[in-house]
C-alpha cells in the first residue's frame, strides 16, 4: 500500500505543477474509474481510505461541495480538463463543393463542355465545303464561349448547392449547442444548491444526482437513497444496477438514473470520462476510415476490442459514429443526434419508412428522372440521325477525313442538348426543396417552442391523426396546491388554520412532510414581488410543502435538523409503488416511517387513523369505503389530485427490520391526512383542443391520476365533450380487455377500445406503450394512424420511441426522456403541438407548391427542347440559358416556395395520411393547363416569331451562328412566363387570390424581384455566352405581357372544377409497406432506411434469384425422385429456404420416420410437392 501511494505522489509530482495541489493525479482518477464493484472498492480503500478521503484529497467538501471560487474552478479544468468532447470537425465549403461536383448529371455536362472547349480549338483545313455551313472565321473563333459558359454555369450550381449544404450544416450545430445550452445539473458550491451548465461541471464538484438524469461525469458516491442506474449504454446489460456505498459505489458517465437519488463526486470529466474515452477512440478510428477503405473494417475491430477492455458497447460506437461533428458535451441529447436519429429510430421502429414525405419524393424524383433520360436520349438519336441523313444521304456529301473534328462537333453539340434536357428534366431541386423547407420550418418553430431534434419528425407532425398527451404540466400549469384537505376526521374545503387541528397532529405531518419529500424540492423567494412563490423540483411535493407554509410551519428548520445524510432509508417514488417513505432513526432506538401516495393506494395499507384529538383509532375496510365515497371521490370530480399522507412507528424491542421486504415494511400504517391538490387547466389549452379536433386530430389523455380526476380535467379540456360517444377507463380494466385467457395482448382486442377511447387513468409507461403500439399498428381504419405522444418521465422512454413523434417536457421532463423524443416543448404547453402540426403540415404543403411549380417547367422545358430539336435540328433554348432556367426553377424556387410562413387555414383540413399522393389532382390540372398554355406560346414565338415581331427567323442557324433576336425573345418570354407562374404556385387547393400573403413572406418576394433583374443583365448585356441580343423595349413589353398571361390564365384554370376531370391522375404515392414483398423488407433490413431508388433497381435482382431458386428446388424435387430417396429432404430445404426468406411461421409437415412409395403415391406425392414448390 505504501508502494502504492509513493508512486502516485511521485506521478502527481511529475505532472504538472498545479496536480501537487490536489492529492489525486489525472491518471490515478482515470484508472480508478475503470474499475467496477468489489475491484473499486478495493482500490479506493487501499489508495486513499474511503470516498471522504477522495473528496479531501480533492479538496472538496462532501457537505458544501467547492467553495465555487473561479480561480480554483479555472485551475481544476487546466488539471483534469473540461466537461466537453470536443467535436469532429465539420466538413469544409471545399468538401461539400466537391461532394456538390459528384452529380452525374453535372459531370456528364462538365465533360461535354470540355469536349466542346477543345474541338473549338481545333482548325480545319479548307475542305470543299464546311458542312453545315459553319460561319466566317470570327464566329468560329467564339465557338469557345458556349463550352466556358457551360462550365461556368455548373460552377454557379455547385456553389449554391454547397452554400445550401454549408448552412445547413451551420443551422443543425446551432440546434445541437442550443440543446447543450439548455442542459443543466444541479451541483453543490458553497453550501448551495445550484444548477449549473454541464459543460461547467468540474472534478471535484459534488453533484446531486436523482430519477431520470443522465450521469454528465463519472463519479464515486458519496450518499445514495435505493439507488438504481442503466448503464446499458456503456455495458450493454439491460438489467439495473444497484448502487450502494458498500458494494458499488462508481457512477459512469452516461448512464441513467432509473430510481433513487443521492450525492457523487465527481472524478473523471469530459474526454477523461468512461464515455469520452470511448468517443475519442472512436475519433481516431474515423479519421482513420476517412484516409482508406480498408482499414475501415480493421479499426471496426480494433475498437470493438477496445470496447470490450472499456465496457463499451457498440451502440456507444453508433452514438459516436454519427456525430456529424456538432460539439458532443456529454450529454443525452446530442449522443444521438444527426444520422444516428435514423439510426435509433430504425432500431426501435421495425422497418418503419424514415419519412413518409421523402419516400414520396424519392420515388416521384426517380420517376421523373427515367422519364427524362429516355427524353434526352431520343433527342440525341434524332438529332445524330437527322444531321447523318441531311449530310451524307440528302446533300450526298463524302466523308472528308479532314472534316472529322467539325462532324465531332456537331455530335459533340447534339450531346449537350441531350444532356441539358436531361438536366432540366431532373428535379434535383427536389431534395434541396425538402431540406430548405424542414431547416427553416425547424429555425421557426424553436420561437414556437418547439426544439426540434430530428428533422423528418417536424414533417411526419403535419400527418398526425393521433395525440395521446400527458395530463400534468401539459394539459395543465403544473403549479400545485393544496386546496382540500381531510384531516383530524373533518373535511376542509380550504387550507384548514393551524389551530383547529391537534398539535401532535400537526407535528407529525410537518415532520413527514419535510422529510418525506426529495431535499431537491423546495419553495423559493417569488422573483418579483408580489409573485407566486417559485417552485423547484416535483411538483406535487411543492404542493405539500406549501402546505405546511400555509400552516405557518417552516418546514427548512427540520431539515436543516435532519439532512439529507441523516434519512436512516428511502423508498423512492417509483410507478410500480406509486409511493415514496423515509425512515427516520429516533433517539431511544427506534423507527419512524412517512409515507405519501396514491390516496386509494395508501389508504388500503392504512390499518388505524388519527382523531380529532390526536389519538389512533382502527381504520376498517368499511371506513375506507366511506372515506372514498365522502372525501376522494368528491375531491377527485372536481378535478383534484387526492395524496393521502401516513406514517408508521417500528418498536426498538422488536429489532430492526428487515428493510428489503417491502411489503412487510409498507403496511399497518396510520393515516394522518388526505389532501386534494390542483393544478389548474392552462387557459390555452381548450381553444388548442378544439383546434386540433377540427384539424382531424384525435386527443387522448393518459395519466396516472384517478379516473375521476382524470375526466374532470379531461372534460374542462374539451377532450370529452358532453353527449359524445367516448370510454374513459384505467390501466387495469384496459389490460383486462386487451389481454385474451393466456394474458397475451391481442390486436382485435385492443382494436375494440382504441377508436373510442379518449381517457386512460392510473395508467403505467407500459399500458401507454400498449396504447401506442396497438393504433400504430392498427388495421382498422382505412389510413394507418400517424401517433404523437408526449412524456416526461423516464419510463415514457419506450412510448416515445415508439410514437410516430415523441415530444418530451423541457422543463419537466427527465433527460431519459428527451434522448427518446424527436421534439422537445420548451415550454411543456400543449398548445406549441397545434404549432407543430401547422409547422408540419406547412412542410408538406410548400413541397406540393414547389413540385407544382417545377414540374410544370419540367415538363414544358423538355417537351419544346425535344420538339425544337427535331424539327430546328437545334434546342431552341441552349445549353447555358437551359442552365440558368434550371437555377431559377431548382435552387431560387425552392427557396421561395419552401419558405411560405404557415397560416391557420392550415389547421382547417384533415391531415393528408401516409397514402395521400404529393400531386393532387387540383395541381395535376394546374400543371397541365399551364404546360398547354407555355407551350402554345412558346411554339407561337418559335415557328411565327419573326412575322409577328418582323425580324430574322432563328430557325436552321448554322453551327456557330451568331445569336439571333428571335431565339432571344423565345428565352426571355419562357423565362418571364416562370416567373409569374411562381406567383400562381404559391397555391395548391384551387385559391384564386394567388398574392394572398405575399408580403409576409420577404424571401419570396425578393427572389422573384431578383430573378427578374438579373433576367434583364442576361438579356441585356449576356451577348454570346448566353446566346442573347439585347431586345427594345417593346420586345421587353411583349414578352412581359406573354409572361403576365401565365396569372390570367391561372384564373381561368381554377375556374374548371376539378371534379369533372376525372381522367386526371394523381403522382407521388409513398410506397405502401404491402408492395414490398417480405423477402425484400428482410433485405432491406440491414439498411438504414428503405431506399425507394434502390427497390426500383433491385427488385429485377430479386426476382430472378427467386426463379433460380424455385428451378433449384424443383430439380432437387426431380432427383429425390430419381435416386428414390425420401422427397422430404426437398421439402424440408424449401421450408428452410422460405424460412430464411420470410420469417413466417413455417408450419412443419410432421411425417412417419419412413416412407414407402408405390408408383401412383409417387405421382401424387410429386404433384404435391411441385404444388408446394410454386406455392
Amino acid at each position: 500500500m505504501a508502494n502504492n501511494s509513493y508512486s502516485g505522489v511521485k506521478n502527481s509530482l511529475v505532472e504538472a505543477n498545479h496536480e501537487g495541489e490536489f492529492g489525486c493525479s489525472l491518471k490515478e482518477l482515470r484508472a480508478l474509474m475503470e474499475l467496477r464493484g468489489a475491484e473499486a472498492l478495493e482500490k479506493i480503500g487501499e489508495t486513499y481510505g474511503d470516498v471522504p478521503a477522495i473528496c479531501n484529497r480533492l479538496k472538496t467538501s462532501p457537505i458544501d461541495g467547492l467553495s465555487g471560487q473561479p480561480a480554483d474552478i479555472e485551475k481544476r479544468k487546466t488539471v483534469y480538463g473540461q466537461n466537453f468532447i470536443p467535436p469532429k470537425k465539420p466538413k469544409t465549403f471545399l468538401q461539400l463543393v466537391w461532394e456538390a461536383l459528384q452529380d452525374v448529371t453535372l459531370i456528364i455536362l462538365e465533360v461535354a463542355a470540355v469536349v466542346s472547349l477543345g474541338l473549338s480549338f481545333y482548325k480545319p483545313p479548307d475542305a470543299e465545303r464546311d458542312p453545315g455551313g459553319v460561319e466566317d472565321e470570327t464566329e468560329s473563333e467564339a465557338g469557345w464561349i458556349e463550352g466556358a459558359a457551360i462550365l461556368l454555369s455548373v460552377v454557379c450550381v455547385v456553389l449554391v448547392t454547397a452554400f445550401n449544404d454549408w448552412s445547413k450544416e451551420k443551422q443543425f450545430r446551432g440546434l445541437q449547442s442550443r440543446i447543450e445550452q439548455e442542459q443543466k445539473f444541479t451541483v453543490v458550491r458553497g453550501g448551495q444548491v445550484i444548477q449549473i451548465p454541464v459543460a461547467e461541471i468540474v472534478v471535484g464538484d459534488v453533484a446531486q444526482i436523482k430519477y431520470g438524469d443522465l450521469l454528465p461525469a463519472d463519479g464515486v458516491l458519496i450518499q445514495g437513497n435505493d439507488l438504481k442506474i442503466d448503464e446499458s449504454s456503456l455495458t450493454g446489460e439491460s438489467d439495473h444496477v444497484k448502487k450502494t456505498l458498500e458494494k458499488d459505489p462508481m457512477l459512469l458517465s452516461g448512464t441513467h438514473v432509473m430510481e433513487g437519488s443521492g450525492k457523487m463526486v465527481v472524478t473523471a470529466v469530459g474526454v477523461n470520462s468512461q464515455t469520452g474515452i470511448i468517443f475519442t477512440l472512436l475519433g481516431e478510428a474515423e479519421d482513420d476510415d476517412d484516409d482508406e477503405e480498408e482499414k475501415k473494417k480493421e479499426e471496426k475491430k480494433k475498437s470493438k476490442k477496445v470496447y470490450k477492455k472499456q465496457d463499451g458497447s457498440v451502440e456507444n460506437r453508433k452514438k459516436a459514429k454519427a456525430q456529424d461533428g456538432a460539439a458532443m458535451e456529454m450529454q443525452p441529447l446530442n449522443s444521438d443526434e444527426g444520422a444516428d436519429a435514423e439510426e435509433k429510430k430504425k432500431a426501435n421502429l421495425s422497418k418503419k419508412e424514415k419519412s413518409v414525405l421523402q419516400g414520396k419524393l424519392t420515388k416521384l424524383a426517380v420517376q421523373i428522372g427515367k422519364a427524362g433520360l429516355v427524353m434526352s436520349a431520343i433527342t440525341v438519336l434524332i438529332l445524330v440521325v437527322l444531321f447523318v441523313v441531311d449530310t451524307f444521304w440528302i446533300q450526298n456529301l463524302p466523308w472528308v477525313k479532314d472534316c472529322t473534328p467539325i462532324y465531332i462537333q456537331f455530335f459533340v453539340k447534339f450531346f449537350i442538348i441531350g444532356v441539358t434536357v436531361l438536366v432540366v428534366a431532373v428535379p434535383e431541386g427536389l431534395p434541396l426543396a425538402v431540406t430548405i423547407s424542414l431547416a427553416y420550418s425547424v429555425k421557426k418553430m424553436m420561437k414556437d417552442n418547439n426544439l426540434v431534434r430530428h428533422l423528418d419528425a417536424c414533417e411526419t407532425m403535419g400527418n398526425a391523426t393521433a395525440i395521446c398527451s400527458d395530463k400534468t404540466g401539459t394539459l395543465t400549469m403544473n403549479r400545485m396546491t393544496v386546496v382540500q384537505a381531510f384531516i383530524a376526521e373533518k373535511l376542509y374545503r380550504k387550507v384548514p388554520e393551524p389551530e383547529s387541528i391537534p398539535s401532535s397532529t400537526l407535528d407529525l405531518l410537518i415532520l413527514g412532510i419535510a422529510v418525506n419529500c426529495a431535499y431537491t424540492t423546495k419553495i423559493m423567494s417569488p422573483e418579483k414581488e408580489g409573485g407566486l412563490p417559485r417552485q423547484v423540483g416535483n411538483k406535487t411535493e411543492c404542493a405539500l410543502l406549501g402546505f405546511a407554509n400555509d400552516l405557518k410551519r417552516d418546514y427548512q428548520i427540520i431539515r436543516n435538523e435532519i439532512p439529507e445524510e441523516k434519512l436512516y432509508k428511502v423508498y423512492t417514488f417509483n410507478s410500480a409503488r406509486k409511493s415514496m417513505s423515509t425512515v427516520l432513526k429516533m433517539a431511544d432506538g427506534s423507527y419512524r416511517m412517512f409515507s405519501k401516495g396514491a390516496s386509494e393506494i395508501l389508504l388500503k395499507k392504512c390499518h388505524k387513523i388519527l382523531t380529532a384529538n390526536g389519538e389512533q383509532k382502527v381504520f376498517r375496510p368499511r371506513d375506507r369505503d366511506d372515506m372514498v365515497k365522502k372525501v376522494i371521490e368528491p375531491m377527485a370530480s372536481e378535478g383534484l389530485r387526492t395524496i393521502c399522507l401516513a406514517y408508521r412507528d417500528f418498536k426498538a424491542s422488536d429489532g430492526e427490520p428487515d428493510w428489503d421486504s417491502e411489503n412487510d415494511i409498507l403496511t399497518a400504517l396510520t393515516c394522518l391526512c388526505v389532501v386534494g391538490i390542483e393544478d389548474p387547466v392552462r387557459p390555452e389549452v381548450p381553444d388548442a383542443i378544439r383546434k386540433c379536433q377540427r384539424a382531424g386530430i384525435t386527443v387522448r389523455m393518459v395519466t396516472g391520476d384517478n379516473i375521476n380526476t382524470a375526466r374532470a380535467i379531461a372534460t374542462k379540456c374539451g377532450i370529452l365533450l358532453p353527449g359524445d360517444d367516448f370510454l374513459c377507463m384505467e390501466g387495469k380494466e384496459f389490460n383486462r380487455r386487451i389481454r385474451n385467457e393466456k394474458g397475451e395482448i391481442e390486436q382485435e382486442r385492443i382494436d375494440k377500445i382504441w377508436p373510442k377511447l379518449r381517457v386512460l387513468a392510473r395508467s403505467s409507461p407500459t399500458d401507454k406503450h400498449t396504447l401506442v403500439k396497438g393504433i400504430i399498428d392498427s388495421t382498422v381504419t382505412e389510413r394507418r394512424q400517424v401517433v404523437a405522444v408526449t412524456g416526461d418521465g423516464t419510463n415514457d422512454g419506450p412510448a416515445l420511441k415508439k410514437a410516430d413523434v415523441g415530444f418530451a417536457m423541457g422543463i419537466a421532463g427527465t433527460d431519459v426522456a428527451k434522448e427518446a423524443s424527436d421534439i422537445i416543448l420548451t415550454d411543456d404547453n400543449f398548445s406549441s403541438i397545434v404549432k407543430a402540426v401547422m409547422w408540419g403540415r406547412n412542410v408538406y404543403d410548400s413541397i406540393s407548391k414547389f413540385l407544382q411549380f417545377q414540374l410544370t417547367v419540367n415538363i414544358v422545358a423538355v417537351i419544346v427542347a425535344f420538339t425544337g430539336a427535331c424539327i430546328t435540328q437545334d434546342s431552341p433554348l441552349k445549353a447555358v440559358q437551359m442552365l440558368w432556367v434550371n437555377l431559377i426553377m431548382d435552387t431560387f424556387a425552392s427557396l421561395a416556395l419552401a419558405t411560405e410562413p404557415p397560416t391557420e387555414s392550415l389547421l382547417l383540413r384533415k391531415p393528408y395520411g401516409r397514402n395521400k399522393p404529393l400531386i393532387s389532382r387540383t395541381m395535376m390540372k394546374n400543371i397541365l393547363g399551364q404546360g398547354v398554355f407555355q407551350l402554345v406560346i412558346i411554339f407561337t414565338l418559335l415557328f411565327a416569331g419573326e412575322k409577328i415581331f418582323d425580324i430574322d427567323s432563328g430557325r436552321n442557324a448554322p453551327l456557330h451562328a451568331p445569336a439571333s433576336e428571335h431565339y432571344t425573345i423565345v428565352f426571355n418570354t419562357f423565362v418571364l412566363m416562370q416567373l409569374f407562374n411562381e406567383i400562381n404556385a404559391r397555391k395548391i387547393h384551387g385559391e384564386r387570390n394567388v398574392f394572398e400573403g405575399i408580403f409576409n413572406n420577404l424571401i419570396f418576394c425578393s427572389i422573384v424581384f431578383g430573378t427578374f433583374i438579373v433576367q434583364i443583365v442576361i438579356v441585356q448585356f449576356g451577348g454570346k455566352p448566353f446566346s442573347c441580343v439585347s431586345l427594345t423595349i417593346d420586345q421587353w413589353l411583349w414578352c412581359t405581357f406573354l409572361g403576365f398571361g401565365s396569372l390570367l390564365w391561372g384564373q381561368v384554370i381554377s375556374t374548371i372544377p376539378t371534379s369533372r376531370l376525372k381522367f386526371l391522375k394523381t403522382a407521388g404515392h409513398g410506397t405502401q409497406k404491402e408492395e414490398i414483398p417480405d423477402e425484400e423488407l428482410e433485405e432491406l433490413d440491414d439498411m438504414e432506411e428503405i431506399d425507394h431508388a434502390e427497390r426500383e433497381l433491385r427488385r429485377g435482382q430479386i426476382l430472378w434469384f427467386r426463379g433460380l431458386n424455385r428451378i433449384q428446388t424443383q430439380m432437387d424435387v426431380v432427383s429425390a425422385f430419381q435416386s428414390g430417396t425420401s422427397f422430404q429432404g426437398a421439402l424440408r430445404r424449401q421450408a428452410s429456404n422460405s424460412s430464411q426468406q420470410q420469417q413466417h411461421d413455417v408450419t412443419n409437415v410432421s411425417s412417419p420416420s419412413h416412407v414407402a412409395f408405390s408408383s401412383t403415391t409417387t405421382t401424387t406425392a410429386w404433384n404435391k410437392s411441385l404444388f408446394n414448390v410454386n406455392s
